[in-house]
Parts: structure tokens; C-alpha cells; sequence
């Protein structure tokens, strides 16, 4: 029996409790794994909230939160290719096991080895944050000089997102918060407080022409407020906001496979892609560290250390 964090309902955070379960066993295409790190996400609490097509793997309740993590694979499911047992890997749990746990299953095609050189702990907050910064800079395809305007910077993808930017020689601005505002400059990005100015206004003034691609981690109101700041309605990506189309722009193509988990991984390792990890908590304090992204308050990447 080993140690989980999870719900036995969909609803609020109220529905949260730890409970011990069996090691789960690997199906077809899954690796078993002892849990190390467990990235914290904005999409576990939404997983928590309500039924997400296609995330919870039709598993039964009680559930395990938590959809990225970084361990030791301990078993293998039929047909897993270019895994071994006793690889460091770090990767997606699709199928619904869930990661904030002393062990779970992870897919394996979403799944990879960590490089050597690469920690556990920086392993378990790519497979969101850093591929899906991957992702929106490659289906904008902005050439050097270019400007891009990530919108809502201070969290573990907007952050990656900018770094990313500025290592392709983009021109970027981010909006947030005050309390985002040091992070954000840390990573290179132009800082516009939504908390202090007209976002709008503010980001006008330092692009007067417009800019070449927007990043949206934000929705609502404030997609709309910044969306006609593009020259392209075209180059307005969401990441969140599933209603992107109706302004003329598109929603980010994902892509969750191990090629683009290693590549994440080799970004990392060349410094190029820099996660911001800004709080490590046990297993023991998942509460906090889910409760932090949940309200919004979290600046860069919060992790999980289990082992």
C-alpha cells in the first residue's frame, strides 16, 4: 500500500483527502513508477472539479490527482517500447493514475527517460509547462525580432513561454500581476502590471504597431482585452480558452509524445528553457501546494517531492 492525494467525488477542494492504494497495476502501455516529483497543475483542480473527456482514463474513484511526475519505472505493461525497468523517466499520466502518489502509471508513449545531468525535480515540470511552450512558439513560427505579447506570464507555462521566446530572439511582453512582475523580467520578458495600468494602453505604448504573435494564458475578459492587439488575428493562440476562434485566432496544438518530451528535456539541459521552480513541497503538504495554483497566487512552477 502506498500513500495517495486525491477525491472520492468531483467537486471543490472540500472533496480532497489522503488515502493508502495498492500499486497500481500497468495495463497495456503503461509503466509502473515510483513518484519522486510531482508537477502541480492548473488542470488537476479542473480534473477534480468535473469529468474532463479523455483525462480521466475511466478509472473508478477514489481518484489521484496530479498529471505529471518524474520517478523510476518499476514495471512494464505489454507492449511498452524503449522503456526499461529501472529508468529514470519523467512523463504524462493520461490514463488517469494520477501523480500525486508514492507510486503510479504513467503512459508510455507520453512518457521518456531523463537525460543524464537533468534533475527529477526540473524532469517533472516539463511534460505541461515546457512542451506546451514548445508547442505555441512553433505553430506562431515567428522569425527573430519579432514581438510577442504573452499574456498572464507569471505562471509555469506563461514563464517557459517567455524564456523560450527570448532564447528564439523575440521581442517579449508579459502581463500580470505585481507580485509576477521579478520572475518575469528574470527570464528576459518587457513587464506590463495589470494591477497598476491599462494593460492595453501599456502594451500599446511599448508595440504602437501591433504585435506579430499573442499568447494567451489568461481567457475571458482579458483574452479579450489584448487579442486586438495583434496585426494577425491569426497569431492569437490560447492556451486555455477554448473560444479563441471567435476572436479570429486558434487554440494550441498539443503535443504530448516522447518526442517532444525529449526535446523539452534537451532544451533544458542547454539552458534554453529554464523552469521556474519556486516552492517544493512533501506529499505530506499537497493541500497548499494544489491550493496555490488554485487561487491564482502561484508565480513560476510549484513540484511535489514524494520519495
Amino acid at each position: 500500500m502506498g500513500k495517495a492525494w486525491g477525491f472520492r467525488r468531483h467537486g471543490g477542494p472540500e472533496v480532497q483527502e489522503f488515502f493508502d492504494r495498492p500499486d497500481p497495476a500497468p495495463g497495456r502501455g503503461e509503466v509502473l513508477i515510483r513518484v519522486d516529483v510531482a508537477g502541480v497543475n492548473p488542470l488537476d483542480h479542473l480534473l477534480r472539479s468535473g469529468p474532463v473527456d479523455g483525462l480521466d482514463g475511466g478509472r473508478p474513484f477514489p481518484r489521484v490527482l496530479g498529471m505529471e511526475a518524474a520517478g523510476t519505472v518499476l514495471a512494464l505493461g505489454e507492449d511498452v517500447n524503449g522503456l526499461e525497468v529501472g529508468d529514470a523517466v519523467f512523463g504524462f499520466a493520461l490514463t488517469g493514475g494520477g501523480t500525486y502518489a508514492e507510486t503510479t502509471v504513467l503512459s508510455a508513449p507520453h512518457t521518456a527517460r531523463i537525460p543524464e545531468g537533468l534533475s527529477a525535480t526540473v524532469a517533472a515540470t516539463l511534460p505541461v509547462a515546457a512542451t506546451t511552450a514548445v508547442d505555441v512558439l512553433d505553430q506562431l513560427g515567428l522569425p527573430a525580432g519579432a514581438t510577442v505579447l504573452v499574456n498572464g506570464v507569471g505562471g509555469g507555462v506563461g514563464l517557459a513561454v517567455a524564456r523560450l521566446a527570448v532564447g528564439r530572439g523575440l521581442r517579449v511582453i508579459g502581463t500580470g500581476s505585481t507580485a509576477k512582475r521579478e520572475h518575469a523580467e528574470a527570464v528576459g520578458a518587457r513587464f506590463v502590471d495589470y494591477t497598476a495600468e491599462d494593460v492595453a494602453a501599456a502594451a500599446r505604448a511599448l508595440v504602437p504597431d501591433g504585435f506579430d504573435g499573442i499568447v494567451d494564458l489568461a481567457g475571458g475578459s482579458s483574452l479579450r482585452t489584448v487579442a486586438p492587439l495583434a496585426r494577425d488575428p491569426r497569431n492569437v493562440i490560447a492556451v486555455g480558452d477554448m473560444s479563441v476562434p471567435d476572436l479570429g485566432g486558434r487554440f494550441v496544438e498539443r503535443r504530448v509524445d516522447r518526442e517532444n518530451l525529449e526535446r523539452s528535456a534537451r532544451l533544458a539541459l542547454d539552458g534554453l528553457l529554464a523552469p521556474v521552480i519556486t516552492a517544493v513541497h512533501p506529499l505530506s503538504d499537497a493541500p497548499a501546494a494544489l491550493a496555490a495554483v488554485e487561487n491564482g497566487h502561484a508565480s513560476g512552477k510549484i513540484v511535489i517531492r514524494v520519495a
